[in-house]
């Protein structure tokens, strides 16, 4: 046994030492999953045995990801299941549920297309309490997570999850589709930090040469799948937003721009011109 402030300044070390970002603050969410507790229940453990957390040390310190290591990831103030199926939810995609609350509509319907852990349409459901929603995942094992959250956050009376690609099986209309699609240049991959380029799933990262591989397909469907007055809302990846809005304009739709807390555009907002 060695005192818990011991462990946390050599677990904090190990990951520094390993490139991990905010090593400290990672070591103590690494030590509170390893003794089952949590910020408070770490507060009050005098001593910790070293063999505790030496596994979930070793992988972090290999670059897997904490949501992965611990499975669960927090979403717009909600805990989300997570697993190697599927992107870790990050905060820059909570930009997209600010961006539906902004809008002064109260949507019955709502579209998430490339679900991954469902983050984007559970986080929406939970704010829209007379809402139903569909997510569609290419990966059936993505599709089977995003229900899991469902169960796990009381939303799955709501929500219905389908594995398939794109909206190309969807035959009705919703007042919102959202999507964080696959918008990273395939060129560009390889020199993601570990985490992603080693851990995270290739299919939702590659965006193909041009990284607007996803876009062109789901603007073309947003005609027949979106509601008269509906709104489609797309996460971008720095740097995208005149391409993807050229997209949005040649397919005939009006689009405006939303910034993450970095001030990087990160959303774009597709309507039907009026």
């Amino acid at each position: 046994m060695i005192p818990t402030a011991q462990a946390l300044s050599e677990i904090t070390e190990r990951l520094k030492q390993a490139g991990v970002e905010e090593p400290r603050r990672e070591a103590r969410l690494l030590l509170a999953f390893a003794l089952g507790t949590n910020a408070a229940g770490l507060l009050a453990r005098d001593m910790v045995d070293p063999h505790c957390y030496a596994v979930p040390l070793a992988r972090r310190a290999a670059r897997e990801p904490l949501a992965y290591i611990t499975g669960h990831k927090e979403f717009w103030g909600l805990d989300f299941l997570t697993s190697p199926a599927t992107l870790i939810p990050r905060p820059d995609t909570e930009t997209l549920v600010e961006a539906v609350l902004d809008s002064g509509q109260t949507p019955r319907a709502i579209l998430d297309l490339g679900t991954g852990t469902g983050c984007l349409l559970l986080a929406c459901l939970h704010e829209f309490p007379t809402a139903f929603g569909v997510g569609v995942d290419l990966n059936p094992d993505a599709a089977r997570l995003a229900h899991n959250n469902a169960k796990h956050l009381g939303l799955a009376r709501r929500a219905a999850f389908l594995a398939g690609s794109w909206a190309s099986a969807l035959n009705h209309q919703f007042d919102f589709v959202l999507s964080n699609p696959p918008y990273i240049e395939s060129a560009d991959i390889p020199g993601l930090m570990p985490e992603v380029t080693a851990h995270e799933p290739a299919l939702a990262l590659d965006g193909g040469a041009s990284g607007l591989m996803a876009y062109r397909q789901i603007i073309a469907d947003l005609p027949r799948i979106l509601t008269p007055n509906g709104q489609a809302v797309l996460e971008l990846g720095a740097r995208q937003a005149k391409s993807v809005s050229m997209l949005a304009h040649e397919a005939g739709f009006e689009t405006s721009l939303r910034c993450d807390l970095a001030g990087i555009e990160r959303a774009i907002i597709v309507k039907f011109c009026k």
